[in-house]
């Protein structure tokens, strides 16, 4: 089929979709209210005028809280290469925006990006007039691709990744691909992988510059929050399970009661194992309430960290569920290890970048197609273990709590494979300034 042909048939798509889309965000935002605001702004219309000055306007859209903790030392470092430059800073998901309102305050002008209807990408495009546009990672809209050339507004795909999974299905599309991707003026890619499939997919221009989320630093005090926390629960062990996804708490629950099993009073090594605390993280907020529900039929007891002032956590405490925004490496620091979600189920993994360099030992599932290369990286240099199911997850976290010098071996490795990666914003940076004349 024409690339002319599934162009119609996906715009007339999105037509028929855009009311349906506006249901979902009011009927999401039951659970979280922030879907319900701003609305207009999915379709083009923007509240405030850009911010009047003589530097130029970089647009970068960051879709949720990941790529916007990944874009701020890209945006940090643009600020303190020219004071001037005005930056607009897009997203898809309320918890992606209030990130960005936590991290950059009125640094950065702020709205949602609009759908991909051709009516209403214009009006963005008319109203903000960037003078770059800087997408995140994955995030490929052909109508926005297909504007941004005719407005004539370079965009760049940065930090850009394409797993095996992600290629095939694109590549289905054959030169529609190629078109959609071709259009994009640069390529940033993360690593040689990700830049052969996006060559393969039509993507010009491609350099391997290198993961942006090496070089996020920690919040401000994070550190010093996990110690006072550490010293709040006490001595006993402690493992962190984050950005778990629906389905996969349950897992993680059945593996943390298999983990208090396996204390017996013959093997001294494990009989610490029987007070572990498991700090629970699920990746979204909204799904606090239903985690809890979780493991109160599990029989644990629980605190929630939104109800904990950091007195000593009472000593039978079996879980702290992690019901707050922005305290992730707080949770990491905290704990003697990690295992990070996405990765039990078939979803791809997320970030174990940001445990590597707090210095714990990492723990991931078999499926890890988004991260693939940060994740082979990690194993090989000792920083990470792959764990199959969650049996093995379970006797993975037993196995560490165990054995305290290959624990923290693991955790020296981990910072430093954190350290050695850095250095993707700088050069980022320098194709940014060079492309906008800078």
């Amino acid at each position: 089929m024409s690339y002319g042909v599934l162009n119609f048939l996906y715009r007339l798509l999105w037509w028929v979709a855009a009311p349906v889309a506006v249901l979902r965000l009011l009927w999401r935002s039951r659970r979280e209210s922030g879907y319900r605001r701003h609305i207009a702004e999915r379709f083009g219309y923007a509240p405030v005028s850009p911010a009047t000055g003589p530097g130029k306007l970089v647009w970068v859209h960051a879709v949720s809280v990941g790529e916007t903790r990944a874009a701020q030392p890209l945006i940090d470092a643009l600020l303190a290469a020219n004071p001037e430059i005005r930056i607009l800073l897009t997203h898809m998901t309320p918890s992606g925006r209030a990130t960005g309102e936590q991290v950059f305050g009125d640094r950065v002008q702020r709205c949602y990006l609009p759908y991909d209807l051709p009516q209403a990408v214009r009006r963005f495009l008319r109203h903000w007039q960037p003078a770059v546009g800087v997408l995140i990672d994955t995030e490929v809209w052909p109508t926005l691709i297909a504007e941004c050339k005719c407005f004539g507004v370079p965009l760049v795909l940065a930090n850009a990744r394409m797993s095996e999974r992600s290629a095939r299905r694109a590549a289905r599309f054959g030169r529609a691909a190629h078109t959609v991707f071709g259009a994009l003026s640069k390529v940033l890619a993360q690593s040689p992988g990700d830049a052969e499939r996006l060559l393969h997919l039509g993507a010009r221009e491609v350099m391997v510059l290198g993961n942006l989320k090496f070089d996020m630093a920690l919040p401000p005090g994070a550190l010093e929050t996990a110690q006072a926390w550490r010293a709040a629960i006490g001595t006993r062990p402690v493992w962190a399970a984050a950005n778990t996804r629906e389905g996969e708490e349950s897992e993680v629950l059945t593996a943390f009661q298999q983990v208090l099993h396996s204390a017996t009073p013959a093997a001294p090594a494990t009989t610490a194992l029987a007070t572990t605390l498991l700090i629970l993280v699920p990746r979204h907020p909204q799904r606090f309430d239903e985690v809890a529900a979780l493991i109160e039929r599990a029989g644990l007891r629980y605190a929630r960290r939104s109800s904990w002032d950091q007195d000593p956590l009472p000593a039978d405490t079996q879980v702290l569920l992690g019901d707050s925004m922005g305290e992730l490496a707080s949770y990491y620091g905290a704990s003697d290890l990690a295992f990070i979600g996405g990765s039990l189920l078939p979803l791809g993994g997320h970030n174990l970048i940001e445990a590597c360099a707090v210095g714990v030992p990492v723990i991931i599932g078999p499926h890890t197609f988004n991260f693939t290369q940060a994740s082979s990286d990690a194993i090989n240099t000792g920083a990470a273990v792959r764990v199959a199911d969650t049996a093995g997850l379970a006797q993975a976290v037993v196995d560490l709590l165990s054995d305290p010098p290959r624990r923290i071996a693991m955790g020296e490795a981990a910072a430093a494979f954190a350290a050695r990666h850095r250095g993707a914003t700088a050069r980022i940076v320098r194709v940014l300034l060079a492309m906008i004349g800078l």
